[in-house]
């Protein structure tokens, strides 16, 4: 015969239940708090950025580097440095548009509709990779989902989903450092749902008041392969920028 359970040991474990859940959603933090955070961190400040990108194919790896000064989020002019082939090609940003000069060709073209979803050099960013606003908080809907570690560090796992609109990426999920507020891993997807995009991050830096991710692994789930790393190499915030610079004129 089984023993009966009293009914205030009954009620004790209904309560320890209670308590033990609501302590759990007290301690997951609201989605677009976390995500407002994030975009804090990546801030909006003018800054010089000197990276490279590892661009790694089926016949091996090469690596591209480029100086960006960067205005805000709505401006950028990027000049690329090195390899020889790539020396001089410029990429300009003004808000939602985004401009290309090759020496080469000595031509500068409007990238814009399907050319947005082109590779930049061959690697594993497209243009629309480049040109996305990274206020995270204005395009999507943000909700905790769990949290795990990666490595040493404790983050939230976010679940994205886009607000409507013309947007590169539907939904996404997020892997956030609890403490530093920098996105750690990411997978990106289509409306239907495929993964399109993932991003890992190696090596995270202090930079002033700021936590900056200086070494990223970027995978296009539809090209395989063993991604494009990108590369801080050195970083000045606050830069006195020429306005100039931001002109299609700066382009040849």
């Amino acid at each position: 015969m089984t023993p009966r359970v009293p009914r205030a040991l009954l009620a004790m474990g209904v309560i320890g239940l209670a308590l033990a859940v609501g302590a759990e959603a007290a301690q997951a933090p609201d989605g677009a708090a976390v995500l407002r955070r994030v975009d804090e961190n990546m801030g909006a400040d003018n800054k010089i950025t000197t990276s490279e990108m590892i661009i790694r194919g089926r016949r091996g790896s090469r690596t591209v580097t480029s100086k960006s000064w960067i205005q805000g989020r709505d401006k950028s002019f990027t000049e690329y440095l090195d390899p020889p082939r790539e020396k001089g090609t410029k990429m300009l940003k003004l808000e939602d548009q985004l401009w290309t000069y090759t020496p080469a060709s000595d031509r500068t073209i409007l990238i814009a509709g399907h050319m947005l979803r082109q590779s930049v050099m061959g690697s594993d960013l497209s243009y629309e990779d480049m040109m996305e606003d990274q206020r995270l908080v204005a395009l999507y809907d943000a909700v905790v989902v769990g949290d795990e570690r990666i490595g040493d560090r404790p983050t939230w796992v976010l679940a994205l989903s886009s607000r409507g609109g013309d947007i590169a990426y539907f939904t996404r999920r997020i892997w956030v450092d609890k403490e530093r507020y920098v996105v750690l891993r990411e997978e990106r997807f289509a409306k239907s749902g495929k993964l399109l995009k993932s991003t890992e991050v190696l090596d995270v830096q202090r930079m002033k008041e700021r936590w900056v991710p200086t070494r990223v692994i970027f995978r296009d789930a539809l090209k395989g392969g063993e991604g494009t790393e990108f590369v801080v190499k050195a970083m000045e915030f606050n830069a006195a920028i020429p306005e100039h610079l931001f002109t299609k004129a700066s382009l040849r």
